[in-house]
């Protein structure tokens, strides 16, 4: 019989006709960050390659599937592996090397972009692509490709990868770059944690001589004007966001506010050092000239999270954005790239139903008439999603890839038991409307894609090469999570 690894070895190895249980210790509830699924999974963490390697090699002599999970700050179920082993990366979070002449880091899969950011700013550098929140790990964002505020400028995070080593799912580790195993590198990042587990990754960062950017705030009273705006700006900007107030009809249909913002040049921030600092950067933890714990924040705004108190609260944001409309000022990077970081737990205020994330990715020539139906489309339904932000994107060249040469509305929406079905409904129309516009989806922000709709955004051929590399990578088909059963089914063909 096959000796059970050391790490494992109160986990007895299967005998034939006699499967052991699973560690009922090991098991937990997991929640997707937005907390409109959950799943129970039996969870490892490990601290080494070689803690991964036994946990793989003991769920493959189970019959077990592994899903991989970093942060678990996808909005979906990306992260969840129901009645399965959940592989929890984040004790491996480790700087293996860093260069601060060339911006060159190495690191383990569980360090978090906080981690990254926090470890190289005082040295001149940022991460060249940030999501809107600093706690996922590095090795979560490559596996989903994340985009940042400065897409369209910037690329994905994937990007910036110079280099990785990923563990397969029979414990074999691959080193992979543009050059050396090419094909593995361009599929394994974007592809969700199904073709291996990263174990340290390489990325460049982007020089930096401020703390500061230069943000200008533009007002744009609707849709089309917001479009033509960003449009505009672009190939000027470092950064380009906008908020988009989903509650406005008619005329103003789409109306909000664009953030533009830029680096400082050198010799343009004559205390660069002091900007440059960690505690210079950090988020306040208080609000109320500093007499309030933001910790409590997200209790106050809960009585506003309903459609009339976040229609409320759009109109004064929209209020505020004219009179803010051209008035330039500086603004860390930290604040700037982490708005969502602000309130502490804000995501409990859309308790108990949770939240979900609705993004797809429409060609430019497109975008315009598709925004327009979509928000429409959701206020005929009556069920407007509290906040819009519309972001710039171009493509990339990842097998697995979501980007057009276009634009992205992302739109949240609360969960209740009331509205559920009817939310899923509305978003399987949503996702017609979007094949229809040539558009593509995001797994990281993912909960109610069907699989029928899947070879239509991606095209056969891609799916068909994708399925085709994790059969040969993962014969067993080991390595699986919710989202990989709801969109590609339990095994590839």
């Amino acid at each position: 019989m096959t000796t059970a690894p050391k790490a494992i070895r109160s986990l007895r190895m299967p005998e034939p006709d006699n499967p052991p249980a699973l560690p009922q210790d090991r098991l937990q509830r997991l929640w997707a960050w937005g907390m409109a699924a959950s799943g129970m999974s039996y969870v490892w963490r490990p601290s080494t390659i070689e803690g991964i390697r036994q946990i793989l090699t003991y769920a493959s002599a189970m019959g077990i599937p592994v899903g991989l999970r970093g942060a678990g700050r996808s909005y979906g179920d990306a992260s969840l592996n129901s009645e399965g082993i959940c592989l929890d990366i984040t004790r491996m979070n480790r700087i293996l090397d860093w260069d601060p002449t060339t911006g060159i880091i190495r690191v383990e899969p569980g360090v978090t972009i906080g981690q990254l950011w926090q470890y190289v700013i005082e040295d001149g550098w940022w991460p060249s692509v940030v999501p809107g929140t600093m706690f996922p790990t590095v090795a979560g964002c490559v596996a989903m490709n994340v985009h940042g505020k400065n897409q369209f400028k910037a690329g994905t995070i994937g990007d910036h990868v110079l280099e990785f080593e990923l563990m397969l799912a029979d414990g074999t580790v691959r080193r992979c770059n543009r050059e050396e195993d090419a094909e593995l590198f361009h599929a394994a990042i974007g592809s969700f944690g199904m073709l291996g587990c990263f174990t340290s990754l390489t990325l460049d960062l982007k020089r930096v001589h401020s703390g500061f950017l230069r943000v200008e705030p533009i007002a744009a009273h609707n849709l089309g004007e917001m479009l033509a705006i960003m449009e505009t700006r672009r190939s000027a900007a470092d950064y380009l966001v906008a908020w988009v107030d989903c509650f406005a009809r008619g005329g103003s249909l789409g109306r909000g506010l664009i953030h533009q913002a830029n680096y400082l040049a050198p010799g343009e921030d004559p205390f660069p050092a002091q900007s440059l600092c960690v505690q210079n950067q950090e988020l306040p933890d208080t609000f109320l000239f500093g007499l309030v714990p933001k910790a409590v924040m997200w209790r106050l705004m809960k009585p506003f999270v309903n459609p009339p108190g976040m229609r409320l609260v759009n109109l004064g944001k929209y209020l505020a954005g004219l009179r803010q409309s051209g008035k330039t000022f500086y603004e860390t990077h930290a604040a700037f790239a982490f708005l969502l970081d602000y309130v502490p737990s804000w995501k409990n205020a859309y308790l108990p139903g949770g939240l979900i994330q609705y993004q797809v990715f429409i060609p430019h020539t497109n975008a315009e008439a598709f925004f327009r139906e979509q928000l429409t489309l959701c206020q005929k339904a009556g069920l407007v999603p509290f906040l819009g932000v519309l972001k710039r994107h171009r493509p990339d060249d990842f097998l697995m890839s979501y980007l057009v040469d276009g634009w992205s509305l992302a739109l949240d929406f609360k969960v209740t038991p009331r509205n559920r079905q009817r939310l899923w409904d509305l978003c399987a129309k949503m996702d017609a409307m979007a094949m229809d516009a040539g558009g593509r989806f995001y797994f990281a922000k993912d909960l109610t894609l069907s699989k029928p709709w899947r070879d239509r955004f991606l095209s056969e051929e891609r799916v068909q090469r994708f399925l085709e590399l994790k059969h040969k990578l993962d014969p067993q088909n080991l390595l699986q999570t919710d989202l990989y059963r709801r969109v590609f089914g339990t095994r590839p063909s």
